[in-house]
């Protein structure tokens, strides 16, 4: 099952636990605009190129629209759709005032130089800037981008706009950016882990840790969960992946990838089959890549009691039912991840505001947000005698169905 499909199936069970009316179902499912536009940029040597870009604008009854651009050789309609959809849920579950978003240029970044990267970034916004804006959609970094990306959409917006530092988030600090930006999603991966074990009375301190994905979420998740005493004894990337029983030094290992790109040679642990990182024992294990790659193949061989998707769909369907029957407990995307969107917001508020906060402000406000998400996730877990995905989801959906009914949008 695609990550489309999954979505919708998961948006209608929550849709039938609330009893939602099918007209109003249907009109939360359309999304309010697609948008597919050809990139084309002279390369460095003089050749042309032309790249496929995406925006699916899912939802906009909650406020703007949000969510983040990808650059991937993968991106294609369906993902960036479902991807959007999620944001919605997302942005709902947190209770922060937006609706979803997500778009992305199919592309390979790694075979793409800086000035290149540059170009397809200005012809991409040129194309789309009259479509997203402060109160309209914000764009946000994702996979294949970063803050210079950013950076570059800022600067060409207010070509046409004027100088608009609340049109993205993810933004270099010296741009607008926030403090606390870089970390929130990994950040966000603790606090919502904390709060998890917390109900199983239970500590991150002493529990053993796996990782898929060393990128920005998964290393700052692995140095914070190791700061609170958390053992993270297995970790891969898309160099390969490596274990330590005993605990590897993350310290020394954030010093080794900054190096080597990458968590391959580590010495500090010993290689093993990438493949086989999901399966590895622990308590918790932490998917922070892509999605879809707990499925029915390798549910029955997961180890860990807890789940934390701190990717976006990174456990299908099938694979759902499975591990329910195990007894593993799963805390679902749209709230685990949630720090990186609500620190966005925070960013917003800030460029909107024009008064910056401090990083401890900034990490005090996201503890809160995620602890008052968990909380009201499961008062839905209660209410509708439902898992933590379904609570999630009935929260989130909950939200924008009551917001669009408000606004006299229910069909």
């Amino acid at each position: 099952m695609n990550a489309l499909a999954a979505t919708n199936r998961n948006f209608k069970l929550a849709s039938r636990l609330l009893g939602l009316d099918s007209k109003l179902e249907k009109s939360l499912l359309i999304p309010f605009r697609e948008i597919k536009v050809e990139c084309t940029i002279p390369k460095d040597d003089g050749t042309l190129a032309s790249f496929v870009g995406f925006r699916v604008q899912h939802d906009n009854a909650r406020g703007p629209m949000k969510g983040g651009i990808r650059y991937h050789p993968e991106v294609e309609p369906d993902e960036v759709n479902a991807l959007a959809q999620l944001m919605t849920w997302k942005t709902a579950v947190a209770n922060i005032p937006y609706g979803g978003a997500k778009g992305g240029i199919g592309c390979d970044p790694s075979k793409l130089s800086i000035s290149e990267l540059e170009r397809l970034t200005r012809v991409f916004t040129q194309k789309i800037h009259d479509l997203i804006g402060i109160h309209t959609d914000v764009p946000a970094p994702d996979m294949g981008t970063g803050p210079q990306t950013m950076a570059w959409i800022l600067d060409e917006y207010s070509k046409f706009h004027g100088y608009s530092p609340a049109v993205v988030t993810g933004k270099p600090i010296d741009l607008g950016g926030s403090l606390g930006r870089d970390a929130a999603t990994g950040r966000g991966v603790m606090f919502a882990t904390e709060a998890l074990l917390n109900e199983h009375g239970k500590s991150i301190s002493g529990q053993r840790f796996v990782i898929q994905g060393f990128g920005n979420v998964g290393s700052w998740a692995a140095k914070l969960i190791s700061e609170q005493g958390g053992k993270i004894v297995a970790v891969s990337d898309i160099t390969g992946a490596i274990k330590n029983k005993d605990g590897i030094d993350i310290e020394s290992l954030l010093n080794y990838t900054k190096e080597h790109r990458g968590v391959k040679g580590f010495d500090g642990a010993h290689p093993i089959d990438a493949n086989s990182i999901l399966v590895e024992d622990c308590d918790i294990l932490i998917p922070a890549a892509l999605g879809g790659v707990i499925n029915r193949e390798n549910a029955n061989e997961i180890k860990a009691k807890f789940i934390i998707e701190a990717a976006n769909h990174p456990t299908d369907p099938d694979a759902d039912e499975i591990l329910s029957k195990k007894g593993v407990v799963i805390l679902p995307d749209i709230y685990a991840n949630s720090g990186g969107v609500t620190v966005s917001y925070f960013e917003w508020v800030q460029n909107i505001q024009g008064f910056m906060w401090e990083e401890e402000k900034v990490n005090e406000e996201l503890k809160t947000y995620m602890n008052r998400g968990f909380k009201n996730m499961k008062e839905m877990c209660k209410t509708h005698s439902c898992d933590l995905r379904m609570g999630a989801f009935t929260l989130g959906v909950n939200r924008v169905a009551r917001a669009t009914v408000l606004r006299g949008w229910g069909a």
